[in-house]
């Protein structure tokens, strides 16, 4: 089974997030704090990370955790979810950070569109979208 791992310190948002992925077949893993986060990839890789872009300890975590990661994991997909617009208006834009900066495979802004989370997610991990299920015989 495909298992993502969501790491956010919003409990209920990760919750939220968990159980819409759970409903598409995906076996979710969470945490919310990010001071182990390596090391718990180095222990068992999942197949995607979700990754929060600000953390309390540290607004900009999650944008260096993903450089990290993007250096010891290259192919390991990652998704980030800011609500940098929703704390700080700012209109902040994917398009607004270099590539090499943001270290990520897609971005999503807060509120997210859970639809569109499990199509990308589905999408990265070359599984069928919940629009166009896989056929069963019988």
């Amino acid at each position: 089974m495909t298992q993502p791992l969501v790491v956010d310190d919003d409990r209920d948002f990760a919750g939220a997030v968990r159980m819409m992925l759970q409903s598409r077949g995906y076996d979710v893993a969470m945490m919310h704090e990010t001071d182990t986060l390596l090391a718990r990839l180095d222990q068992r890789l999942p197949d995607a990370l979700i990754l929060d872009v600000m953390f309390p300890e540290k607004p900009t975590a999650g944008i260096e955790l993903a450089q990290a990661i993007r250096r010891r994991y290259p192919r390991l997909p990652v998704v980030m979810l800011s609500a940098i617009n929703q704390n700080m208006p700012l209109g902040f834009s994917p398009g607004d950070l270099e590539p090499a900066l943001l270290a990520v495979t897609e971005f999503l802004e807060k509120p997210i569109d859970f639809s569109l989370l499990c199509d990308k997610l589905d999408r990265l991990l070359n599984r069928p979208t919940y629009a166009n299920p896989p056929a069963w015989g019988g």
